[in-house]
């Protein structure tokens, strides 16, 4: 897919949204289990659960389809996300199929990984030239920071879940939200790479992400302010390219959308085929907001 040279911007009218082109497909999501996940987390911005089907899975055939087509529009990443993907009986050949194309990385909150499940996935890392990566979810250093968000007995399982991974010589990426207080802060993030290191990982890799407000963390705390908007912005062309919808695309089991985030929203929502969603995107979702002040990055 060839580059799209951004047209001379000028300032936006008041109340308009900015659009953002796609410059270059180089990211593909893939939502495998949909909105179905065995855990049940307070701040999930898309309401995940184990009795929320609204986003089904996704099959074998439906991934190795936008794979094809992927690989025709010059895709250089993959990435796999729920819900909780291990839920999806075909993830591994999904993977495997993936990591034939290019680098590709599972979003996970690791409690379902099992020591014969690691060993899979090294052997996924060893048989690949490209790189690949697993990314966990917790929300603290400890159960009684962590549980709250994620319920109760979840900080054990996931501990167990990353000590697996790394007897199976995987190096997981730890991601944190800003629910737990202090994540951004230089003191917070030394005390997460401190805990991380006397858990067992000798490199650790830690991840903040900001909340996003809305869905089950609409709830918890709050949903978007009316200020919290992009209406009337004037983005700079660099400003543009560090959002990742000028770059990606998300697919599950009922058709393409924006990005990772919006996969439940039907403001989201760009057609049944990758090349349908060829097209800009206008910033009109509270959601944007986020990514563009807080300079949100879904990728590792």
């Amino acid at each position: 897919m060839e580059l799209v040279t951004l047209p001379s911007l000028m300032p936006t009218p008041t109340g308009a949204f900015p659009e953002v082109p796609l410059l270059a497909l180089d990211t593909l999501w893939f939502q495998v289990s949909g909105t179905i996940c065995n855990l049940r987390c307070q701040h999930c911005f898309i309401s995940c659960g184990p009795d929320n089907h609204r986003l089904g899975m996704m099959s074998l055939e439906q991934v190795l389809g936008y794979l094809e087509e992927a690989r025709d529009l010059g895709v250089r990443e993959y990435y796999f996300t729920g819900g909780e993907p291990f839920m999806n009986r075909e993830l591994v050949p999904m993977l495997a199929q993936a990591l034939a194309q290019g680098p590709t990385s599972v979003l996970t909150n690791g409690v379902l990984i099992k020591a014969e499940t690691a060993a899979k996935l090294r052997g996924l890392q060893d048989g690949s030239e490209y790189s690949f990566d697993l990314r966990i979810s917790m929300d603290g250093y400890d159960a009684a920071t962590n549980d709250p968000i994620r319920g109760a007995g979840t900080f054990e399982r996931i501990m167990q879940g990353i000590l697996r991974l790394a007897e199976a010589g995987l190096n997981p990426v730890i991601t944190v939200t800003e629910a737990l207080p202090d994540a951004q802060t230089r003191e917070g993030r030394g005390r997460f790479l401190e805990f991380l290191r006397r858990a067992g990982l000798t490199q650790p890799r830690l991840k903040i992400l900001p909340l996003l407000r809305m869905g089950a963390e609409a709830g918890r705390q709050r949903g978007y302010a009316p200020w919290e908007s992009l209406a009337g912005a004037h983005l700079t062309e660099d400003e543009l390219r560090a959002l990742q919808c000028s770059s990606c695309r998300m697919v599950s089991a009922v058709g393409v959308h924006v990005c990772p985030i919006l996969v439940d929203d039907p403001v989201g929502g760009m057609g049944r085929r990758l090349k349908d969603s060829l097209r800009p995107f206008a910033l009109a979702h509270p959601a944007c907001y986020t990514c563009k002040v807080d300079g949100l990055s879904c990728t590792t």
